[in-house]
């Protein structure tokens, strides 16, 4: 039988390499785009590789948008197997500097997008008693620091989502993974919003450190590639974790947080951020 997966926010980045791996991998895939005008390079890709790869438009912040897309999809394949939710943006600035408006912009692509996609497809998962859903969390969803504290309370909050589907979807068959990269080497970070500082902001220093420090490291951050293989290796394992991480900068991250006490790692990244 052939395996339908669907990818959100795949005109570039993770997502474009993960719905071209999965399609490689014998998926019939459709890659979602806000913007099918940005979408013609995936499409010369899979026609030359002969790939059964299809673009859909889906705007993750659009209901509309999402039933329309998902709507299509199940009247051409009738079943969804692989749901890859990958569509996001991010936010510098402090909690004092971001405005509400723009905190709740962040949370409606990150979290909400995310929950109104899964409530379209876990209905079908279920009735088809299969399916896996990956969630693309970070390192910053399990570590919290200055200077993106919207951004980093989205992908908190997808954690603990995530973690509630495995108990309630797990039930009818269906599993949910989620994806932890570090600093992966995208556009993502060159394309962040920055929220306007307040003129006597104490925070602007901090949150330029942050900033500066984290486009320093995507220069050197981890393939996309890598996270879309790590994503395909993982929806073929029998049973699956639960979480899995990409990245060495990730790995050190979570393994020094797992092995300090929350003072000491709290105080191992104020020197890391601090330190002139």
């Amino acid at each position: 039988m052939e395996k339908v997966a669907v990818v959100t926010g795949s005109s570039s980045g993770m997502g474009f390499e993960t719905s071209l791996a999965l399609a490689r991998d014998g998926f019939y895939t459709f890659a979602t785009v806000r913007n099918v005008k940005k979408s013609d390079k995936i499409l010369q890709i899979a026609k030359k590789e002969k790939l059964n790869l299809e673009i859909i438009e889906l705007d993750v912040d659009n209901e509309k948008s999402i039933s329309s897309a998902i709507e299509k999809i199940l009247a051409k394949k009738q079943r969804i197997d692989v749901l890859v939710n990958n569509a996001g943006w991010g936010l510098f600035g402090s909690v004092e500097d971001v405005p509400l408006k723009e905190f709740r912009a962040q949370f409606e692509t990150n979290f909400f997008g995310i929950i109104s996609i899964i409530q379209k497809v876990a209905p079908v998962m279920r009735k088809q008693g299969s399916g896996i859903i990956v969630n693309i969390s970070s390192v910053a969803g399990k570590i919290g620091f200055p200077g993106s504290p919207a951004y980093i309370s989205s992908k908190f909050a997808l954690e603990g989502l995530s973690e509630s589907l495995r108990y309630e979807l797990g039930q009818f068959g269906v599993k949910v993974i989620i994806i932890e990269p570090g600093v992966v080497k995208t556009n993502f970070f060159s394309s962040m919003k920055v929220a306007e500082p307040k003129p006597d902001s104490p925070y602007k220093e901090i949150t330029q450190k942050v900033i500066m420090g984290v486009k320093m490291m995507a220069e050197l951050g981890t393939p996309p590639s890598e996270v879309a293989k790590v994503i395909l290796n993982a929806i073929k394992e029998e049973n699956p974790r639960p979480r899995y991480i990409v990245g060495n900068d990730a790995q050190m991250f979570l393994e020094a947080k797992k092995a300090k006490t929350d003072t000491e790692f709290e105080n191992y990244l104020k020197k890391e951020l601090f330190s002139s």
